[in-house]
């Protein structure tokens, strides 16, 4: 990985002090008691609501908001975090426009959705805010459980498990839990150090262990763990990062956006992490979002986001491209870089214009950079893995691998979405597969 040191024009502080509070505040900032009453009036508590078929962990959504209409938001966080244990950060996070809020009738006939995103995280976080933990352990089953990688599948899985009965140890390569939700979301997106606070309150169900800095292949090998439990899940996520194969992608001021967005999530002054004034991005995905939206919230003067397709081909939703746009990213599509220019840190990054096909159209165009963010997709990390689908780990029904006793869930897997909730999903219904694996038991 290149390094910001001696990169020529990187610096913190661009902005005034008092600036960066306001520019990184909460993206949807919680709605109020009777707000909350109004944004629930308008549900129409549908039969069959096509809501609940568009969320990937099944949340009875119209129950849960006439609980919020009845004056009963705990008993809707129960609902809630009963399928998703996680719901106070997919409230944050998860591309509802897509999901849920898409496939809402309200939607479909106004173009103006129930704020169901924005309804459950008042559920949830009037919940958690008590210090509430709504659920107890089951009697123990005697059977512990290994779940590899701390993020939202492994958290999700882990909790399940514990709550029929079962001892649990997880394991992360990082110094805390949370993986995603910890250190790869933009950080006006959780604020106030909520991805921890979630953590802690999920882990109040017992049962659980969490030993950070240790890694699968180094810390710790799968061999090893199939040995020391009765059953394994992998939810390690996609550790790598895919390499920018032009000339001059090893220049200082080069960069992973994962590793700008997580310096970001972790620095107790955002004002002290360096940016620069003239910033491009590669990519189209969230993660490419993020790091454009946080280069220009930091003071970068020009922020360019490029992507080698159009705009309807991003996996970024268009809220969020939306979004970049309002904050003054520029987007530019059907493009892909060719050349980094600098003598020994990037000056200028040059683009090949191609067609829907990839073909070059013969044009190009090159744009100032003293930082350029790669966000050009990640790569499954790890030793002596399952069988492989392609570039991730091959799972059949509830995820279960080509090993014995050993599944896997999450972003590591092949299947669902790269989404937060999607993971949850998979560790949960992972966690019940194992459960009766073990014990013949169904929950």
């Amino acid at each position: 990985m290149s390094s910001n040191a001696f990169t020529p024009g990187v610096v913190p502080a661009r902005l005034d002090g008092d600036d960066y509070a306001a520019q990184f505040s909460d993206l949807h900032p919680r709605l109020d008691a009777h707000e909350a009453l109004v944004a629930a009036d308008r549900c129409y508590f549908c039969h069959d609501a096509p809501c609940i078929t568009a969320c990937p962990t099944d949340i009875d959504i119209p129950l849960f908001i006439r609980q919020i209409a009845t004056g009963t938001p705990d008993a809707a966080a129960k609902t809630i975090l009963s399928q998703n244990i996680m719901g106070g950060m997919c409230a944050r996070v998860c591309p509802t426009e897509q999901l849920c809020e898409e496939a809402c009738v309200r939607e479909a006939a106004e173009g103006k959705p129930v704020l169901i995103g924005q309804l459950q995280r008042y559920a949830t976080d009037h919940l958690q805010e008590q210090g509430i933990h709504p659920f107890s352990r089951a009697a123990a089953t005697g059977k512990t459980v290994a779940v590899v990688g701390a993020g939202p599948a492994g958290l999700s899985c882990a909790h399940r498990l514990a709550m029929l009965g079962h001892d649990v140890v997880v394991y992360d390569a990082r110094p805390k839990a949370g993986g995603l939700n910890e250190y790869g979301i933009a950080t006006y997106k959780t604020v106030d150090g909520y991805a921890q606070s979630e953590v802690d309150w999920l882990l109040q169900i017992g049962g659980i262990e969490i030993r950070t800095d240790v890694a699968l292949g180094s810390g710790v090998s799968l061999a090893q763990l199939r040995k020391d439990h009765d059953a394994v899940f992998l939810g390690i996520g996609l550790g790598g990062v895919n390499a920018m194969d032009v000339s001059g992608a090893d220049k200082s001021g080069v960069l992973d956006a994962v590793d700008f967005i997580a310096d970001l999530r972790q620095a107790s002054d955002v004002a002290q992490v360096p940016v620069g004034r003239d910033v491009v991005v590669i990519g189209g995905g969230m993660t490419a979002i993020d790091a454009a939206v946080q280069a220009k919230l930091l003071g970068a003067l020009n922020v360019t986001l490029v992507y080698r397709r159009g705009r309807d081909r991003m996996n970024a939703s268009v809220f969020e491209q939306d979004l970049a746009a309002s904050r003054g990213v520029r987007i530019v599509t059907h493009a892909v870089p060719s050349a980094v220019i600098g003598n020994g840190a990037v000056r200028e990054i040059e683009f090949d214009y191609v067609r829907d096909d990839m073909t070059p159209t013969g044009d190009t165009l090159r744009l100032a950079a003293d930082q350029v963010f790669k966000a050009i997709g990640q790569t499954l990390v790890g030793e002596e893995l399952p069988a492989l689908d392609g570039r991730k780990i091959k799972v059949s029904g509830a995820g279960r691998t080509s090993l014995e006793h050993v599944w896997a869930g999450g972003d590591c897997a092949s299947g669902g979405d790269d989404l937060t909730v999607t993971a949850v999903a998979e560790g949960r219904d992972a966690a019940m597969d194992i459960h009766q694996a073990l014990t013949g038991a169904t929950a």
